[in-house]
């Protein structure tokens, strides 16, 4: 069956609800398609897609796809995973499942249908790089039996299995590696770095810092991301990627801290502790072919993006007056490792 590309779509987003996610189904009906958000809640929520509850071209379903599913769509961007060291932890089997057993579903899925289908990969794939800045043909220098193995290991086997059905059954493929992206809708609790500095900012905490604070990250806004998403899928059929999709422009957590002080208005002390087993010292992408195929490149710089994600920051820990939510809002402000 031919495909109308040009047309308006049905288009499955998995982890739907989540924090890329809901975004991404906010730009795929900004753009005129029909939407199904597919998500098991367990580190999504109702609460990033429940403004969109009334929109006639919007569905979701509870459903965990490491179990099979049958649906009729036009696309499909499979973004379920936990994506943050504390999530994907909590149950590493699980994890690893999701994004294998979840992968082979998918591809399954889209196998059947004839239709096009986008793998959020990671830049975990790269593991602890020993190139520096990361390019899409680095093979990566990754820890197999370690703590954070269940996702960096699972996001590269599903990368295999999303070649191997490319090659295997001609499947009309694209994988994108994402870098660390932020932004509102993130989870106060996840352990992510942005996250963390922020929730202790703005809670008078004290900002942990791992390591010496010279290891280094890049952080991509949220709406560039999506953004770099949307256009890599769009891109012809002869095109699988992998593409990275991040901000090139690089910061060490120290500096990071100091930001988010500073836009915070933050007396919140800065703290010193061990750096977590096989953390990565560095991670930048290298952007040249998301610039060359995609003419993608982010547009909103590290002190705009952390000024809007502190303000959606600030409105929800206002809003945290539930027990269970003081509870998480404690887990937030101890000592997690970084994302």
């Amino acid at each position: 069956m031919t495909r109308l590309y040009d047309s308006r779509k049905r288009i499955l987003v998995t982890g739907g609800a989540g924090f890329l996610g809901s975004h991404l189904c906010d730009r795929l009906l900004a753009d005129g398609h029909e939407v199904l958000c597919v998500d098991n809640l367990f580190t999504g929520t109702k609460r990033n897609i429940e403004h969109l509850a009334g929109d006639p071209r919007f569905e979701f379903m509870r459903h965990d796809i490491t179990f099979p599913l049958s649906v009729e769509v036009d696309e499909i961007y499979n973004l379920a995973c936990p994506a943050s060291p504390i999530h994907y932890q909590h149950d590493p089997v699980q994890t690893t499942k999701t994004s294998v057993i979840g992968a082979i579903n998918m591809l399954g899925l889209a196998k059947r249908l004839g239709c096009r289908i986008l793998q959020a990969s990671t830049s975990e794939i790269y593991g602890d790089p020993q190139v520096h800045p990361q390019r899409e043909d680095y093979w990566g220098n990754v820890n197999p039996i370690g703590l954070r193995s269940c996702y960096d290991e699972g996001k590269r086997c599903a990368e295999t299995l999303f070649f191997d059905y490319h090659r295997q059954h001609g499947l009309d493929i694209k994988v994108a590696r994402i870098f660390n992206t932020y932004g509102p809708r993130m989870h106060h609790a996840d352990g992510r770095v942005v996250s963390n500095f922020i929730v202790a900012a703005l809670t008078g905490v004290a900002i942990t810092i791992y390591g010496d604070g010279a290891q280094s990250r890049s952080f991509c806004y949220v709406d560039d991301l999506i953004d770099g998403l949307v256009r890599l899928m769009a891109t012809p059929p002869g095109f699988t990627g992998p593409v990275n999709l991040g901000n090139p422009n690089e910061v060490t957590m120290g500096e990071l801290a100091e930001k988010v002080v500073s836009h915070a208005e933050s007396a919140s002390p800065l703290l010193h502790a061990p750096l977590p087993p096989d953390d990565p010292r560095q991670r930048q992408p290298d952007i040249a072919l998301a610039r060359e195929l995609l003419h993608w490149q982010p547009k909103v710089d590290l002190d705009h993006g952390l000024g809007r994600t502190i303000a959606y920051f600030r409105k929800r820990l206002a809003d945290l007056d539930h027990p269970r939510d003081a509870a998480i809002l404690d887990l937030a402000t101890r000592r997690q490792p970084a994302g």
